[in-house]
């Protein structure tokens, strides 16, 4: 028996007319894969309306609105700030206020913030009891790459990977350290993916900064010879930022997890589909415009038992990456342990089992899997939020509807 994980990592869609099963069904593979508690961001550019792009809080009303009854399972936001915005600094002390401690920032991409607005977001929220979330890659560094790749015709998926270096992400890493230094206050670097990056973080922690940092299952389970695969399908499938790594990053990571340097692994889940989102690739679209992503929201206890346990870490580290520090670190008090106090949310899993992951046996919203054929030991067998059993012996008998959305309090401690 363990804790319910808690992925506070996912770009899960809220329902629309024409899908409007794409958050509860995201929400059930959650729970098949033995998460009780995700986050979600409102990315900009994902069905928000003119005004939710332009505010803050407009964005969090209309979000929670969208998702209200949807959720299988226990959830939370996070919201995302954008560039676009007209004072997402300003309406931050709100935000937290409606219990959403935690805001993500990007450092990249078109609406990204700049560096000003940047540390101002992630001072302000700090002194408020909440902690940024920063995507760490550096501007000028990828967008240089990216115009000269594209000036010399490097157009196909893999140039994507080789645009994005570790450099850059070591870069934008170190900058947002230095800034959460000055600022002192906690912040929480997302899906970190190189050795590079992961040393300015520990050095941060190592001066007394309050840095955190998460690392993703697919980070750990594959690596860069995925951009040399001869299928454009499977390429473009893992099309994501920052990109996958060489093995030497991999291990780093694995070190980091096991020594503290980082502090629990989340999924990062976006419900791309290959007949859909990522089907430009196959018309010859350029890397820059095909969409970055991948699914994973089921697969985060499998892969991290199988790839961390079942070689050496044990399960009590295990427990702590996935449900007890990522509750703790944003703000989610009732979840992540095994207590008197706590919600009862449970994960019955079998450590013997052995299965091989296949795309159609998943339940989430994406039509493919990026670990199409990755043996696995360990599986869930049953799963229970608030006492409640949502899974039983495989099978969902849960209700749509059942989860609750999380006020959640200070994030960061």
């Amino acid at each position: 028996m363990l804790p319910g994980a808690v992925d506070v990592h996912t770009h899960t869609r809220v329902a629309t007319d024409d899908e409007p099963d794409r958050f509860f069904q995201d929400s059930v593979a959650a729970a098949f894969g033995g998460t009780t508690t995700f986050l979600a961001f409102n990315n900009p550019g994902t069905g928000s309306s003119p005004a939710a792009e332009r505010s803050l809080l407009v964005g969090l009303r209309e979000w929670r609105a969208a998702t209200a009854r949807d959720s299988a399972i226990d959830y939370a936001v996070s919201l995302a700030i954008s560039g676009r915005m007209n004072d997402p600094v300003g309406e931050l002390p709100a935000m937290v206020d409606e219990g959403v401690s935690t805001a993500k920032a990007f450092m990249v991409f078109d609406f990204r913030i700049d560096d000003r607005r940047l540390f101002d977001a992630l001072r302000v929220l700090g002194r408020r009891g909440g902690m940024l979330q920063v995507h760490c890659e550096d501007p000028v560094l990828i967008d240089t790459a990216v115009a000269d790749a594209l000036a010399r015709g490097d157009t196909a998926p893999e140039f994507h990977a080789a645009t994005r270096t570790t450099e850059a992400e070591a870069v934008a890493t170190h900058r947002i350290m230095a800034f959460a230094r000055a600022a002192d206050v906690p912040v929480h670097v997302v899906h970190l993916s190189s050795a590079a990056a992961l040393r300015h973080v520990r050095e941060a922690k190592a001066r007394g900064v309050r840095a955190h940092a998460e690392t993703c299952p697919h980070y750990l389970a594959l690596t860069d010879a995925r951009y040399a695969a001869s299928s454009i399908d499977e390429v473009a499938g893992c099309v994501i930022s920052p990109p996958l790594r060489p093995v030497s990053d991999q291990d780093a990571l694995w070190a980091g997890l096991a020594d503290g340097s980082l502090d629990l692994i989340a999924t990062d889940h976006v419900p791309d589909r290959m007949a859909v989102e990522k089907a430009a690739a196959r018309r010859g679209v350029p890397f820059d415009r095909i969409s970055n992503g991948a699914p994973g929201i089921e697969t985060l206890l499998s892969i991290a038992y199988s790839e961390g346990v079942a070689k050496g870490l044990s399960v009590e580290r295990l427990v702590d990456l996935v449900a007890t520090t990522p509750a703790r670190l944003f703000g989610l008090e009732r979840k992540g342990a095994i207590e008197l106090g706590r919600d009862a949310d449970l994960v019955l899993f079998d450590p013997a089992a052995r299965r091989t992951l296949r795309a159609g046996d998943f339940h989430h919203t994406s039509d493919y899997t990026p670990y199409e054929g990755f043996d696995v030991t360990g599986a869930v067998r049953s799963v229970f939020v608030r006492g409640r059993p949502v899974i039983r012996d495989g099978a969902f008998i849960g209700q749509r509807g059942f989860g609750r959305f999380v006020e959640r309090g200070a994030a960061g401690g």
